[in-house]
């Protein structure tokens, strides 16, 4: 396993990357097949069981990485969250620019499900998108042979996750001052990242911000 760099002040507790999977499930699935990295853009569903982290999910049947995902013990999922550039001109002392960023590094082992496991997990999958929408189309809305035939242009798979890496880059290493002035700058700004950045500092040190 290639372990990824985290200073301790940056890192996300348990508890807090599995929030921010949930919060942010649309990830990188990165597989290897010959010497050679293969990777999808997807969204997965995250639950945990008895102890245990899954994620599910599906890729299109013709997608070459369908054969990496059985009985593979090797598989890395990459959530990304809000980040944002910082500009040194916020900083009291001259120094240069850097990047915040919230992103989890999960490591794994994969299994292609089918049949009624694999509808299972696109029920719950819909259930969780579809629901909260006025006239959601949940599984049980669409016609079957239509779902039967949709179901073969795809492959299902579930990861359970045996490791997390996760990082929380946020300035935490700025004194009070300039952790406030950067709050304030990124929520002048348009960009919808910046202003997510910016309510999570405003999180973590509330008592700068009454």
């Amino acid at each position: 396993m290639i372990m990824v760099y985290i200073p301790k002040y940056y890192r996300m507790d348990h508890e807090e990357a599995v929030q921010m999977m949930k919060s942010n499930p649309f990830a990188l699935l990165v597989t290897v097949d010959e010497h050679r990295p293969l990777a999808t853009h997807i969204p997965l569903e995250i639950r945990e069981d008895e102890g245990k982290l899954y994620a599910t999910g599906h890729i299109a049947y013709g997608n070459k990485q369908k054969k990496t995902l059985d009985n593979n013990s090797d598989v890395l999922l990459i959530f990304q969250g809000p980040h944002a550039y910082i500009s040194s001109s916020w900083y009291q002392c001259e120094e240069v620019p850097t990047w915040d960023y919230l992103a989890v590094h999960a490591y794994g082992t994969a299994r292609v499900i089918t049949g009624e496991e694999l509808e299972s997990a696109l029920d719950t999958m819909l259930k969780h998108y579809e629901s909260p929408r006025e006239n959601g189309r949940t599984w049980d809305t669409f016609d079957p042979e239509l779902l039967k035939s949709e179901m073969k242009g795809i492959v299902g798979f579930e990861i359970e996750i045996t490791s997390i890496q996760a990082a929380a880059k946020m300035s935490q290493n700025r004194n009070d001052t300039d952790y406030k002035t950067i709050v304030g700058e990124l929520e002048k700004s348009n960009e919808q990242e910046d202003v997510q950045v910016a309510q999570w500092m405003r999180e973590q040190r509330k008592g700068l911000f009454k």
